[in-house]
This record gives structure tokens, sequence and C-alpha cells, in this order.
């Protein structure tokens, strides 16, 4: 996992979390690459984004969809 201050290329399709509303609430989005993921904050999209590599952002999701189910 890396933090980048850097704006990412314009290439990329955020796409917003599912559970996301317009009522402010904790909301990101990702952007999917070929190797990797990056995460931002969709409220303020000008702050660190954090990027996971794809096996860790696979075994992230899998284990979450157990729990939340």
């Amino acid at each position: 996992m890396n933090a980048r201050n850097s704006a990412l290329p314009d290439l990329q399709a955020w796409r917003k979390s599912s559970y996301s509303s317009e009522e402010g609430g904790a909301c990101v989005e990702v952007a999917l690459r070929p190797y990797t993921v990056h995460v931002r904050d969709s409220k303020d999209i000008n702050r660190p984004v954090v990027e996971f590599g794809s096996e860790a952002w696979a075994a992230f999701v899998g284990f979450t969809a157990d729990r939340v189910g």
C-alpha cells in the first residue's frame, strides 16, 4: 500500500462505492489499473490517493464480503 500526493492521470475512471450517498457520509472512490487499485476520499479528491496491489485489493474485498455478507 502506498499513499501518493501527485495527481493521477485523467485516464482512470473513478467509481464511487455503491454504499455512498449524497448525504456526505464516509465515501470512497476506486480506480482500477492493470496491477494496482487506487482509492481516494470522494469528498476531497485532492487529498493523497492510497494505492494497493491488485492481489492485496482482491484479498481485502474477499475478506470484507465474507463479513458483510
